[in-house]
């Protein structure tokens, strides 16, 4: 199952901010510099993300975005679900595929992809965010990095 550039940028965003200091607000131009991405793509994300409840989105001058949740509490299946536009692993209606109502190969990816939602949804963004990864480095890294060619 390949996912989205929306779910991957979600992900990215998510564990951005499951690192980033508690008490700091990070800005959308912070994000996409940090990750090279387009500004429209963050903007449809953490407002996507923000209705959800897994990112507090301030508006303003002073604005920026946190964890709306515990990352303890967000859920890697329930993010995929949330950004992912259709799920289906295979689209036997369009075109109308002729074996349909005798193939088994719909039912086998189907069940494929519940094992896989499945397993993600054993693990929450603490789990993507340990004391001891690198990530927690590299993130503080790229935050001041951001900051000092502000």
């Amino acid at each position: 199952m390949k996912l989205t550039k929306h779910t991957d940028y979600a992900f990215r965003v998510l564990i951005y901010l499951a690192g980033y200091e508690k008490d700091k607000l990070a800005t959308i131009k912070e994000v996409t510099a940090v990750f090279d991405i387009s500004r429209d793509h963050v903007m449809k994300i953490v407002q996507k993300l923000a209705k959800a409840g897994f990112v507090d989105a301030i508006r303003g001058k002073f604005g920026g975005m946190k964890l709306g949740s515990n990352a303890a509490d967000i859920n890697l299946r329930d993010v995929v679900t949330l950004m992912e536009v259709t799920l289906a692993p295979v689209n036997c209606e369009e075109p109308p595929c002729r074996i349909a109502q005798g193939c088994v190969l719909q039912t086998l990816l189907f069940e494929a992809q519940e094992l896989f939602l499945s397993h993600l949804g054993q693990y929450t963004l603490s789990d993507l965010i340990k004391p001891e990864s690198e990530t927690l480095y590299i993130i503080k890294a790229l935050g001041e990095s951001f900051a000092a060619g502000e």
